[in-house]
């Protein structure tokens, strides 16, 4: 552990003197004193006190801010501003990262799947994660599940009922919440976040994963497009992006991060999934299928039952239909 983790670490548990510190960790205290100075220089506001160094009450939303208290093993490292958390990330990954997560306050170049566009202004909580799962490429759609299930969580921890529409579109509300609010929405709900997927590997092993995910935390909705939300839009205040940050990484770490991963993502998945039990049609690369969602299936497939039986659908465009849409 170096020594910026280790001082985060021990200002989680309060107070604490650089003497004692540079001792239980055999270093200099002048080594601890530019620890502290870089935290600093990071944008977290460590105080020094009679009692020694204590942490803000605030820890902010930066690097050591994002490491504070994070219990997940990831560093983070991150960037004012970035043309693409993503690209950062897999140029980390091809250096050999794991573990590191980029985070930004702002993406001028963000991209969604497809190649589309996706706005990133200052304010919301930009992130890739770097990571080396030792897993066939045919297992990689259940970290994306994963994601949005840890996405879904940091945006409840912060006061947001947010839910999932398959397969990782993190959303609030629903077209049926009323006319008005379903003329001005997408169907399935206002937008919160995306997740965008990339990998490296061969068909045996992934190489590597890099799990981009975008928030929109503290943005004003007029700068969104139209079936866009914000978590302080939901909220009706500012939300802590350290928190969602935070909570985000220790959640998938926690679903993803283990050995039993496909027994413990799926039904994460389904208890905050939107599309179960709804009409539903996902075009796909063989035309639309239009019927019920019923489950999901590994890696993440979803099933449907149709006019002509149960179809199971691995990638779309999902749309979540009223009762009276074909």
């Amino acid at each position: 552990m170096d020594t910026r983790r280790a001082l985060l670490d021990a200002l989680a548990d309060g107070p604490v003197s650089g003497p004692a510190l540079a001792d239980d960790l055999g270093v200099s205290r002048a080594a601890i004193w530019k620890a502290v100075e870089g935290l600093r220089d990071s944008g977290f506001a460590v105080e020094s006190t009679a009692a020694g160094y204590v942490a803000p009450d605030d820890p902010g939303y930066c690097g050591p801010g994002i490491e504070f208290g994070l219990d997940a093993p990831y560093t983070v490292e991150y960037h004012d501003s970035l043309p693409s958390t993503n690209d950062r990330a897999r140029d980390l990954a091809a250096d050999g990262a794991d573990g590191v997560a980029v985070a930004a306050d702002e993406q001028t170049g963000g991209r969604g799947r497809l190649d589309r566009e996706w706005v990133a202004p200052s304010g919301g909580v930009w992130l890739s994660l770097v990571t080396r799962p030792d897993v066939p490429a045919a297992r990689a759609p259940l970290f994306t599940l994963a994601a949005a299930v840890a996405t879904v969580d940091a945006c409840r921890a912060v006061g947001v009922a947010a839910n999932i529409k398959w397969p990782n579109d993190v959303l609030v509300g629903s077209r049926d919440e009323n006319a008005e609010t379903a003329a001005a929405t997408d169907r399935g709900g206002r937008k919160l976040a995306g997740i965008l997927t990339e990998m490296e590997g061969e068909a045996d092993r992934v190489s590597w994963l890099v799990v981009g995910v975008g928030v929109n935390a503290n943005i004003d909705t007029e700068a969104l497009p139209p079936d866009a939300t914000s978590l302080a839009a939901e909220a009706g205040r500012s939300v802590s992006r350290q928190r969602v940050a935070t909570v985000l990484l220790d959640r998938f770490h926690a679903l993803a991060g283990t050995s039993d991963r496909m027994d413990r993502v799926l039904p994460a998945w389904r208890e905050r999934a939107s599309t179960l039990g709804r009409r539903v049609r996902v075009d796909t690369a063989d035309g639309p299928v239009v019927g019920t969602a019923v489950d999901v299936e590994p890696p993440g497939a979803l099933v449907i039952e149709t006019g002509e039986g149960t179809r199971r659908v691995h990638a779309g465009d999902c749309d979540h239909l009223r009762n009276a849409d074909r």
